[in-house]
């Protein structure tokens, strides 16, 4: 590669040795090429999402696409065959990628570890560049971590497959300027991962794997192609080397599922059901909206007719196209001081797993090691020996746009736990964001950005559509400080003797009066908090 122009890329600070080592010349020539060669047309899909946000606005209710029907009614095309070591995903693990939580899930048996530099993790730029470090030591198999009492930590010998998630599209990377612009963070990501691990990956039977977050459209998901065909070229592979699962996270996408597989389908592996985000996208998108005021966020579960028919939809379209169909997350950590408390998460953990399994889904999501054998356990049940069940094809599913979009939850309340609740975890987790923790233990729940997003977003929007709770109080900017206020004092005692945690107390409570009580919908947090961050 030829160097980049001494002026093309800039650091907002000197780099250490570590940062050195992951941002070296030939790494910085590749984030160069992608920046130059994609982030126009990046910041031109962004502006789409701004226009269709608009027209949602005016009252169009979105709907399959008629100029891509072709696409749906053809049955013929389908995505490139798995490879050898993505057969079996009946359970994958998510978390940041800091050592001993890469260590403790690569260990965990779960058949995927999704390395998070997304949602799980907080892109501080320590944790960012650490994090690729980290990435190169676990691909390696010799990452390591001793904690300051002498307990070693160390790689078995069997590990999960990895995958990585990028940040998605929407996302810049301050630190790193290239032509006095910040880079995009999902090329930052992405092109780090993929310059360093691509060819040790293929070399040990493996190959660069990701997971797509956040995408909008297909359009978004044809611009991750060609950053695709342009590395795989760029570092001499062949073009279908790289394998891609896109979260399906978004309400928008769920109308563009096959769309979206059809422009990856040299690449494509599946379709993740990202149930949190998605609920936080129909909230956003339908921000105007007088008529969608959901209950209590313990209230909108997987059995609610909008969110089963996204579910089954993803199945079929996955199944019919020969794409993996990956279940959504089970957030439970259990509790080894209260065995009620965990037994009774722990059926419910059962239950929604059993679900998937006879819904289809060749796998599903956990947070924790303890649940890799529940989850296992019963996919292996479900598959009879098989390492996936994309022979079920779900042909009676007949999913139209209005399921889709048929929010009602019978029986839905909103009551005031609900709005402590979220305040609660809201402020708990922008806590420890702002402190560089991305993935944080939260009532028994493992939290990440996006349940910190649809925290936030139902404050938002039972404030400003003036709901009541069940008593018939109305939620008002009132109402909402009090219990702003008296949650915040009860964290000051929960963090009693943490010095750092208690002086973030009071930028986590002004960050979220920012996101709560501003007029218009704040489209990402991240998008506001990242300046926070160092």
């Amino acid at each position: 590669m030829k160097a980049p122009p001494a002026q093309s890329l800039k650091f907002s600070e000197q780099l250490n040795s570590l940062e050195e080592k992951v941002l070296n010349l030939e790494a910085q020539q590749f984030l160069v090429k992608l920046h130059h060669q994609f982030n126009k047309q990046r910041l031109l899909l962004l502006q789409k999402r701004k226009e269709r946000q608009e027209h949602i606005r005016n009252g169009h209710i979105p709907d399959f696409l008629k100029e891509t029907a072709f696409i749906r009614h053809d049955p013929q095309w389908k995505v490139a065959p798995t490879p050898k070591d993505l057969e079996i995903r009946w359970v994958e693990i998510t978390g940041p990628t800091d050592r001993k939580m890469m260590i403790n899930a690569l260990n965990s048996g779960a058949d995927v570890f999704m390395a998070d530099f997304e949602d799980a993790n907080s892109p501080t730029w320590k944790n960012m560049v650490e994090g690729q470090a980290n990435l190169k030591e676990a691909i390696a198999g010799n990452l390591s971590y001793t904690t300051p009492e002498g307990k070693d930590y160390r790689l078995n010998e069997k590990v999960a497959v990895i995958l990585v998630r990028p940040r998605g599209w929407h996302l810049n990377e301050k630190h790193v300027l290239i032509d006095d612009e910040p880079i995009s963070a999902s090329l930052f990501d992405f092109g780090l991962a993929f310059f360093h691990n691509a060819k040790e990956l293929l070399e040990k039977g493996s190959g660069p794997y990701f997971y797509l977050p956040k995408l909008e459209s297909h359009q978004e998901a044809r611009l991750w192609n060609e950053v695709f065909k342009f590395s795989q070229q760029e570092l001499g592979l062949p073009q279908g080397t790289i394998r891609a699962t896109v979260l399906c996270e978004t309400i928008l996408a769920a109308f563009e599922m096959e769309e979206i597989l059809y422009e990856l389908r040299d690449h494509a592996s599946g379709l993740n059901a990202g149930r949190w985000d998605y609920i936080f996208s129909i909230i956003k998108k339908f921000q105007d909206s007088n008529d969608l005021i959901f209950p209590d966020r313990g209230q909108i579960t997987m059995t609610a007719p909008f969110m089963r028919a996204y579910t089954e939809l993803l199945v079929r379209t996955c199944h019919k196209r020969g794409a993996y169909a990956m279940g959504g997350m089970a957030a439970f950590i259990p509790n080894r001081k209260n065995q009620s408390v965990t037994e009774t998460a722990l059926a419910k953990v059962k239950e929604d797993k059993l679900r998937e399994s006879k819904d289809g889904f060749d796998g599903t999501w956990v947070a924790h090691p303890d649940l890799v054998p529940i989850a296992h356990e019963i996919f292996e049940k479900a598959l009879k020996g098989k390492s996936h069940q994309k022979d079920n094809m779900r042909t009676e599913v007949d999913v139209q746009a209005y399921d889709l979009m048929n929010f009602e939850i019978p029986g839905g309340e909103l009551t005031e736990s609900g709005l402590r609740q979220n305040v609660s975890v809201a402020l708990q987790y922008l806590n420890a964001w702002l402190r560089g923790i991305g993935a944080v233990a939260i009532n028994n729940l493992m939290e990440d950005v996006a349940t910190a997003e649809i925290s936030r977003a139902q404050l938002w929007q039972w404030l400003h559509h003036g709901a009541r709770l069940e008593d018939g109080e109305s939620i008002t900017k009132e109402l909402y400080q009090k219990i702003v206020t008296e949650e915040c004092e009860h964290l000051k005692t929960l963090y009693q003797g943490h010095s750092e945690a208690l002086d973030k107390i009071k930028e986590a409570q002004d960050l979220l009066n920012q996101l709560v009580l501003h007029k218009e919908f704040p489209e990402f947090l991240t998008l506001i908090a990242y300046k926070n961050l160092d």
